[in-house]
């Protein structure tokens, strides 16, 4: 910062850092040549040649931000003053009163907050994952506040709260929103069909947040892993889970209805299957661990036996 004075080499030449809010605060930093102030960041110089007076700050902080007054001391009540407006850039930083996540059930309403501090104010976007459609119907949105008037399931994944200006690179908040919501499911195939002596497994596809407690029963009766039935659950995520009951060496009593129930605190779904017979055996999964040329698994007749499996026909055999 310059101060030149003319015709003034006979009165004091004082810098000030001005108090925005009280002036009984100003700071005196310099009078003459010498520094008043003792922070090693500040620094005078005076060119005679031309008069100036010129004050260095290094390392400019937040804090220097204010006016700087070069004053000239005329007589106790007298000066002439000149004003230098020092303004720091700074860059974004997001404020601690941002979101940072939301869990909420689904139909509610959401708002997520994102505030930033830096100069010159820097401008908020909202963008989504994967370039997600945001509840603006848009993949940016510009302002502090992203408003979810009646909050989805598919709205839940992670938000991404920008702050810019034309100092340094932005910054950047990823706010997690979670959606809760009653279980739903769907059956892949809603009739099976298997021979007696084999094995079949039947699929329910579960989507749900808090995952689900998950039953199976056959007829109502509730089903549990023993000799006769296998249940796995397979999570994709939080909010899929695809639910397995192997049916196992299928005996005459277990062709029957069978029912998968998924229960959480919001709610709960069931799906059905129906199990019936077939004289041919149906592969997958029946083929699994299978010899299909040995006597237990093959029988030899009159004509070309054709064994179907997984959509294929193939003779295996040929006697008579």
């Amino acid at each position: 910062m310059l101060c030149s004075v003319q015709y003034g080499q006979d009165y004091p030449v004082i810098w000030m850092k001005l108090d925005p809010v009280d002036r009984n605060n100003d700071l005196p930093i310099t009078t003459g040549t010498t520094l008043i102030l003792t922070d090693p960041r500040f620094h005078i110089d005076l060119d005679k040649d031309t008069s100036t007076y010129k004050l260095k700050i290094e390392d400019i902080q937040e804090t220097d931000g204010a006016n700087y007054e070069c004053q000239v001391i005329i007589a106790l009540t007298d000066k002439e003053t000149a004003q230098v407006p020092l303004i720091v850039r700074q860059p974004p930083i997001i404020s601690d009163n941002s979101t940072r996540s939301v869990v909420a059930v689904e139909g509610q309403k959401v708002v997520l907050r994102c505030y930033a501090n830096g100069y010159p104010p820097p401008d908020i976007y909202w963008r989504r994952q994967n370039n997600a459609v945001l509840p603006s119907n848009t993949s940016v949105f510009k302002g502090n506040i992203l408003e979810f008037p009646s909050i989805l399931k598919e709205h839940r994944g992670t938000y991404f709260c920008v702050a810019t200006n034309v100092v340094g690179y932005g910054a950047r908040r990823n706010v997690d929103v979670e959606v809760e919501f009653k279980p739903t499911i769907r059956i892949p195939q809603k009739r099976l069909g298997q021979a007696l002596q084999f094995d079949m497994d039947l699929k329910c596809v579960i989507e749900a947040y808090p995952p689900p407690a998950i039953k199976w029963f056959r007829d109502n009766i509730l089903l549990n892993n023993n000799q006769h039935y296998s249940i796995s659950h397979f999570a994709f995520d939080d909010e899929y889970t695809d639910t397995i009951l192997r049916v196992i060496t299928i005996e005459k009593k277990q062709y029957a209805n069978y029912s998968c129930k998924a229960i959480n605190v919001l709610g709960e779904a069931e799906g059905r299957v129906e199990l019936f017979e077939t004289v041919i055996p149906i592969c997958p999964p029946a083929c699994d661990g299978y010899n299909y040329s040995s006597e237990s698994s093959v029988m030899l007749v009159d004509t070309a036996i054709l064994v179907i499996c997984a959509g294929l026909s193939r003779v295996l055999f040929r006697a008579y």
